[in-house]
């Protein structure tokens, strides 16, 4: 979103690990983790569909023998059952279970291997965007991330048993009213929540409202009450995978930026960390993330383009809409000074050959608090000292 001033609304939606969509990108990232937790430098490729009672894979895989096709359906089974989807439409235990992963392709491997003087390329040609604003505390625009919070306090409501009611699937969509370029308060709060049969809709509304309460930056930023829709089509008791089918893949804005910035159309879920849709787009929020922090800039996207079996990118794009403290060409190639962008630079500077990629499926890839197994590594501030320093900030 551009640094656009005066009044005006903007709107972002999430959707909960319990969505179709998000059911397919956690099964994906699970078979991504069991594959490199056996073998860090495992190449996976692995798409999801789900409808009732059903989970079918498909994809490229090159990997450990010790990754046998039963070690997959029961990592696969185990993430359904973690999302918590024990449904007669839809049931960890139940579904039928389809593997097609093959092998991955030699004419692939050839491109993107390393070999004699030639470093590991790119498994794909693409452009990647990553982007950071000061408009929250983890810089990240604020519309998607209290999408976001909201899911997340429901989802934590109903594991810990205190929601007995509510089910997996759910989704949310917050509208932000903007003074002089800044987030102000909520216009309109959407939140769609599976439930049981013997919920009536103002139940599931009073269930939901203090969730989105204790979301929100504070209780004036509520919108007003007929603006505050939960359930809006009524009853939502059949969901999930046995309401609507679900792939791999199909919530890239949900998973980045709540189209407050671009996106370059690559999915993240199912891909291993040399896939540059996945390991660039982290690189390039990284870098963005940092330059915000610094104090450099305001806001910050960075563009990354890559060719397939090329090392290093065509091009590193740096645009901080004009608020820009230092000069951006001048930042541009500082960061590539810092950061080789090379699919094994990225991966050894975040360390992403890693397990770390199931929790990364549901509430975003971004703005999230960097762990200490790894997991969220292209969110930490190690270079904000740098930077500074650099340019005197």
């Amino acid at each position: 979103m551009s640094g656009r001033m005066g009044s005006y609304l903007f709107t972002s939606e999430s959707v909960s690990e319990g969505h179709p969509d998000k059911v397919c990108d956690s099964i994906s990232d699970s078979v991504v983790d069991l594959y490199l937790g056996e073998d860090p430098l495992s190449r996976v490729a692995c798409e999801t569909m789900t409808t009732t009672n059903r989970i079918v894979l498909a994809g490229e895989v090159r990997g450990p023998a010790s990754v046998t096709p039963d070690r997959i359906e029961e990592v696969v089974r185990e993430q359904v059952r973690a999302i918590g989807y024990e449904q007669d439409g839809f049931h960890w235990r139940n579904a039928l279970f389809e593997n097609h992963l093959h092998e991955q392709s030699a004419d692939i491997a050839q491109g993107v291997d390393a070999a004699g003087n030639k470093d590991e390329g790119a498994g794909d040609q693409g452009i990647m965007f990553g982007y950071a604003c000061g408009e929250t505390r983890e810089f990240m625009p604020a519309p998607i991330y209290l999408s976001h919070r909201i899911l997340q306090a429901l989802a934590q409501a109903r594991h810990s048993g205190k929601e007995r009611g509510l089910g997996p699937d759910a989704k949310s969509q917050v509208t932000l009213q903007y003074e002089e370029g800044k987030p102000v308060r909520a216009t309109s709060i959407v939140v769609s929540t599976q439930h049981d049969g013997d919920l009536e809709t103002g139940e599931v509304r009073e269930i939901v409202r203090p969730y989105v309460l204790e979301s929100l930056p504070g209780a004036d930023w509520m919108c007003p009450e007929e603006d505050f829709y939960v359930n809006p089509t009524g009853r939502f008791v059949i969901g999930g995978p046995d309401g609507d089918a679900g792939l791999t893949g199909r919530k890239i804005i949900v998973d980045t930026y709540g189209g407050a910035a671009p996106h370059g159309g690559g999915a993240f879920s199912g891909k291993d960390p040399t896939k540059v849709d996945r390991s660039a787009a982290y690189a390039a929020r990284y870098l963005a993330k940092n330059v915000v922090a610094a104090g450099l800039a305001e806001r910050c996207l960075i563009q990354l383009s890559y060719a397939i079996g090329v090392s290093k990118p065509l091009s590193v794009y740096v645009d901080t809409d004009c608020t820009c403290q230092v000069d951006e060409g001048k930042l541009s190639a500082f960061l590539q000074e810092r950061m080789d962008l090379s699919p094994r630079g990225i991966r050894e500077h975040l360390g992403l050959s890693r397990p770390i990629y199931a929790r990364t499926a549901a509430y975003g890839h971004f703005g999230r608090p960097p762990e200490d197994d790894g997991g969220f590594s292209w969110e930490r501030l190690d270079l904000v000292e740098d930077l500074r320093s650099a340019f005197g900030a």
